[in-house]
């Protein structure tokens, strides 16, 4: 992991914030006086004041320097606005880029994975980028004003100091590689933690009902504990900081005190300059160069980790488009077409679906049907992009389909009813903004979910997180009404009906496919299938197309599945 992408993504998301970052910068300047004056002033007041016989001149030097404390005071109270506008803002737009860059990865990422980049690591870079910016302020404002006013009290003691300074930061350096290596260890570590943890808890009644508990928990268990390990070796390497702060801090102090009867009786130093010095090192470099040990050993170490993790997903498109093939003519643009197409869930799976060629035409209403498990909602994700066949290939108007086409031109309805915390218009209108409002009433009623509109106060009814509010069936009729306001001339319904009545159904289906464009319905009831124009039946490696009265003809297992269902 190099530091130029981490750097890259950082600046990407921060350049927007210029403005902020310069006003944070100069109130830093003024919180930064009196670290840099304290050595001096008090020196005057020392030995321009009290060793001198003038106490009130003393007394003025240090008042000027409590004067210099009040004022960075009051730049302490103007930095933290600033410092909110330059993180806030650059949270929002790094988690917008990670949840783009997580659902580019469709099917082909790991969904715990993704659930710990969008909320662990984002809300890690806002934090620790706040904590840094502060503590970077500190050690700007104590240790690099100290040092500076050090060397013009006293250049040679600066001198001294300062080399001492330089051997415990080249300790600190020297550790940095392995801190960084042992620390990406552990977020790569908790990244396996959220990908076991999300399929276990997915999966939880099979856990249950084949009574694998003991499995379940012992395979989260080991990603656990190799995460506690990963933990306690990169905190071994926080033992650094004592030769660090004890050449930086701890060292120069001691040799200066212990030899301050010899400097002021031999070398010239004076009590001023002496006790001015202590102060530098005291209130100055020993925050200065701790903050360096510690935020620079968690805060900024953690930092670049993360922000370099995440460069990585972001970096991580949807992978390089298939070669594409001649331009489709302007009538079948969004033909639909699937060749060979055989797709497994792992390399030693069965295939789920196996050399499937499929043609749909623009404007087909078609129908899947067959038994439970026959790959119906996997074939559903194939043809919208959100899963890679391994052999094969499928095409939207004759060319390999791209992730920016796929999602304005099809619109997916998974059986799972996505309802959001906001207004049901929100709801409604979240995949044509602003549309006219007819055209939302047309929706509504279209699909029938008029009753429900009336019963919730308007479309400006606020929706509670989960949808309290609306039965399984009535959050369905918002996701099918969203689908009918979308633009797309495609839409895929995955089972998107399951919690309808056989009429209610009929009538939302019938409604999309009245509004024109492709219509493909992954069939819950027999009887979508026959209100389709074509129908493909799935059953392991048989594919069997055609219309309902053909394959009552041809498919005995068709047969049997339309005398269920009429039974």
């Amino acid at each position: 992991m190099t530091a130029a992408p981490a750097a890259r993504l950082l600046h990407r998301h921060v350049r927007g914030q210029w403005p902020a970052m310069r006003r944070l910068a100069a109130w830093s300047a003024v919180e930064a006086l009196p670290a840099f004056a304290s050595g001096l002033l008090l020196a005057r007041a020392i030995d321009h004041g009290f060793l001198a016989g003038r106490p009130m001149t003393g007394l003025a030097w240090l008042a000027a320097l409590g004067a210099l404390y009040v004022a960075g005071a009051v730049a302490t109270g103007r930095v933290y606005p600033w410092l909110a506008a330059t993180v806030e803002p650059l949270r929002d737009s790094l988690v917008g880029e990670v949840v783009s860059a997580v659902l580019n990865r469709g099917a082909s990422g790991t969904a715990g994975a993704g659930v710990s980049q969008v909320t662990e690591q984002a809300e890690a870079v806002r934090a620790l980028l706040g904590s840094a910016l502060r503590n970077v302020r500190q050690l700007l404002s104590a240790g690099i004003a100290a040092l500076v006013g050090l060397a013009l009290l006293s250049p040679r003691l600066a001198l001294v100091t300062g080399l001492s300074v330089a051997i415990g930061l080249g300790i600190f350096g020297a550790f940095i590689g392995l801190q960084v290596r042992r620390y990406r260890a552990v977020v790569l570590r908790a990244e396996e933690i959220g990908e076991t943890a999300a399929a276990v808890v997915h999966g939880v009644r099979d856990v249950v009902a084949c009574a694998a508990e003991d499995r379940a928990s012992a395979t989260v268990g080991r990603v656990v504990d190799a995460q506690a390990r990963a933990l306690r070796a990169y905190a071994r390497t926080r033992l650094v900081r004592v030769p660090v702060l004890a050449f930086g801090v701890h060292l120069p102090l001691l040799a200066l005190l212990l030899l301050s009867p010899y400097l002021t009786e031999h070398q010239g130093f004076t009590t001023g300059e002496i006790a001015g010095a202590v102060a530098y090192l005291v209130t100055g470099l020993q925050p200065g160069v701790t903050v360096l040990v510690d935020a620079g050993g968690t805060l900024l170490l953690s930092l670049a980790v993360v922000l370099g993790r995440l460069s990585e997903i972001c970096a991580t498109g949807p992978g390089p488009a298939p070669a594409a093939v001649s331009a489709p003519s302007a009538a079948g643009r969004f033909d639909i077409e699937a060749r060979h197409v055989t797709f497994a869930y792992s390399p030693r799976a069965a295939p789920v679906i196996e050399d499937l060629s499929l043609h749909v035409p623009e404007g087909t209403h078609l129908a899947v049907v067959g038994p439970s498990g026959a790959g119906k909602s996997t074939l559903a994700n194939l043809l919208t992009g959100l899963a890679t066949p391994q052999r094969g290939r499928i095409t939207l108007g004759g060319a390999a389909l791209d992730p920016a086409r796929t999602k304005t031109s099809i619109t997916l309805i998974p059986q799972e009813s996505y309802v959001f915390a906001a207004t049901l218009r929100e709801n409604l209108t979240y995949l044509c903004p602003d549309p006219a409002e007819a055209w939302l009433d047309d929706a509504v009623h279209a699909v029938g979910l008029a009753e429900t509109v009336d019963r919730l106060g308007g479309y400006d009814a606020e929706i509670p997180p989960g949808g309290a509010t609306l039965s399984q069936g009535e959050r369905q009729l918002v996701t099918l009404a969203r689908a009918y306001l979308s633009p797309a001339p495609i839409v895929v319904l995955d089972e998107a009906t399951s919690h309808l009545h056989p009429a209610a159904e009929a009538r939302a289906e019938q409604a999309l496919a009245d509004k024109g464009g492709t219509l493909i319905v992954i069939a819950h009831r027999i009887s979508s299938a026959e209100r389709a124009d074509l129908i493909l039946l799935l059953d392991g490696s048989a594919h069997v197309l055609g219309t309902h009265e053909s394959l009552l003809r041809r498919s005995r297992l068709y047969s049997e599945l339309v005398g269920h269902w009429h039974t």
